[in-house]
């Protein structure tokens, strides 16, 4: 957690631009963010949680598996996304029992992914890809990870028409929030998918994303 923090600390919006790569991982307390989707709202259920085989829209985003163009396969017990995504950006659901679940516990509601073994097994949740695809592009974001165990997830960044803007690694893994910022400042984050080799499985919670509005 202390690496982290460091990074944090060298990763700030000041410093985005020297941060090497297209999309910069920094303190998400640095962010102002508008708009928040946390999922309560959401039908839940405890234990596998409550199984979603379709696209789940919700306001500002839709979460699914993947992109139209893109195709699923398993690494293991967990989801890689391979291909390219086709234009415009499209969100796909996973095969049946192998997209989302939505789990209420000790009071918080968190998305998971559902890997190849599929709903409801327990070597499944957790280990399947989260894709996101916002209403309108974004220049930064933020969520909550959740059940992580110091393994690894990867967040891939998307424009509208495809084109994948970078990967982002966050490593160890853990219970705590990331912020991501585009290096550039632009607005052109139409969507992201994450993956992971954590061993127990990752959930995410409290997506944050939007600008303030300009009153000038």
């Amino acid at each position: 957690m202390k690496r982290l923090a460091a990074l944090f600390l060298a990763l700030a919006p000041g410093a985005a631009l020297a941060c090497g790569a297209q999309v910069c991982l920094v303190d998400p307390d640095s962010l102002t963010l508008t708009e928040i989707i946390t999922f309560e709202d959401v039908r839940s259920g405890a234990g596998p949680g409550r199984n979603f085989d379709d696209i789940l829209p919700l306001p500002g985003a839709t979460f699914g598996e993947r992109f139209a163009g893109q195709s699923t396969r398993a690494r293991g017990s967990h989801d890689e996304i391979t291909g390219d995504a086709f234009a415009p950006l499209t969100m796909l659901p996973g095969a049946t029992g192998q997209n989302l679940s939505v789990v209420h516990f000790y009071g918080q509601t968190v998305l998971n992914g559902y890997g190849a073994a599929g709903f409801p097994k327990r070597e499944a949740q957790g280990e399947g890809a989260i894709a996101v695809l916002f209403d309108a592009d974004q220049s930064a974001l933020a969520f909550d990870l959740r059940g992580g165990e110091a393994g690894a997830a990867f967040v891939t960044f998307y424009r509208r028409d495809g084109s994948a803007i970078g990967q982002v690694p966050v490593q160890p893994t853990g219970e705590f929030a990331v912020g991501f910022l585009r290096s550039t400042g632009q607005a052109d984050i139409a969507g992201f998918i994450i993956t992971n080799t954590d061993p127990q499985g990752l959930a995410i919670d409290t997506l944050r994303f939007g600008k303030p509005p300009d009153l000038s």
